[in-house]
C-alpha cells in the first residue's frame, strides 16, 4: 500500500513517516500543499493523509481541488484544528475521516486500515486466480483453501501481479508498491519477495521475463 503524507511540520512528518514505514507502508511525504497535485498525477496512491495548515496551498483547498477533479482517493485529515466547525467543513469538503493532533500512532493506523477496507468494499474485495484467493479487506491469502501467511510486502507484490494475470509487471512498478520516494531500495529487493512467494505458492507460480519484470500466467 502506498500512502501520500501531506504535512509541513518536520517533527510530526518524520514521526508519522517512520511509524507507517515500520508497518510496511510505502510513504511519499509532501511538505507543501502546492505540490500535492503533481504528486497525485505521477503515482497511484491508496490513501492521502492531509494536514490543513500548509504553505503554498491550504489543505482544505487541496481537498476541494482533489474532489472537483473526480478523484475518490480516501483522504484522512490530520490537524490541530479540533473545533466542530472545522470537522464539519472538512467532512463536507470530501474528507473520509478526521483525526486531531496530537494522536496515538495506533489510532492512526487503525483509521488507515478502516479507510482502506472501506475502499476495497466499494470495488472488488477478493481476487481469485486458479487455487489462489486474496481477500483485499482482511489481507488474507489462501492456496486451495489453505491459509498462506504473507508479509505486508509479499501481499503487495502478489496483488500487483494478480491484478493483471498474463501481463508483465516491471520491477520498477513493483518497487513503487513497496517503497516511497526517499526509501533506499536494494537492487534485489523485488527478487527476494518473488522468491518468497514461489516458495509458498510453487516454483512455477511466477514467471520471470528477463530484463523486464515478472508475470503470473493466465489461467487457461
Amino acid at each position: 500500500m502506498r500512502l501520500l503524507l501531506v504535512e509541513d511540520d518536520p517533527m510530526i512528518g518524520e514521526s508519522i513517516e517512520e511509524g507507517l514505514r515500520s508497518e510496511s507502508y510505502a510513504v511519499d511525504w509532501v511538505r507543501n500543499g502546492g505540490d500535492v497535485e503533481l504528486a497525485l498525477s505521477g503515482v497511484g496512491y491508496d490513501l492521502m493523509l492531509l494536514d490543513l495548515g500548509l504553505p503554498g496551498k491550504q489543505g482544505m483547498e487541496v481537498l476541494r481541488t482533489t474532489r472537483a477533479r473526480g478523484d475518490d482517493l480516501p483522504v484522512l485529515i490530520i490537524t490541530a484544528r479540533d473545533g466542530t466547525p472545522a470537522r464539519v467543513e472538512g467532512l463536507d469538503a470530501g474528507a473520509d475521516d478526521y483525526l486531531v493532533k496530537p494522536f496515538d500512532l495506533d489510532e492512526l493506523l487503525a483509521r488507515i486500515r478502516a479507510l482502506l477496507r472501506r475502499r476495497v468494499s466499494r470495488t472488488r474485495s477478493v481476487i481469485e486466480h486458479g487455487g489462489v484467493r486474496l481477500d483485499l479487506a482482511s489481507h488474507e491469502a489462501t492456496l486451495d483453501g489453505q491459509p498462506v501467511k504473507l508479509s505486508a510486502r509479499e501481499f503487495s507484490v502478489l496483488r500487483a501481479l494478480l491484478d493483471n494475470p498474463g501481463s508483465v509487471v516491471a520491477k520498477a512498478q513493483l518497487e513503487e508498491k513497496l517503497y516511497g520516494w526517499n526509501a533506499e531500495v536494494e537492487s534485489n529487493t523485488v527478487d527476494v519477495y518473488v522468491h518468497h512467494l514461489r516458495k509458498k505458492f510453487g516454483p512455477d507460480f511466477i514467471k520471470t521475463v528477463r530484463g523486464v519484470g515478472y508475470k503470473i500466467p493466465a489461467v487457461p
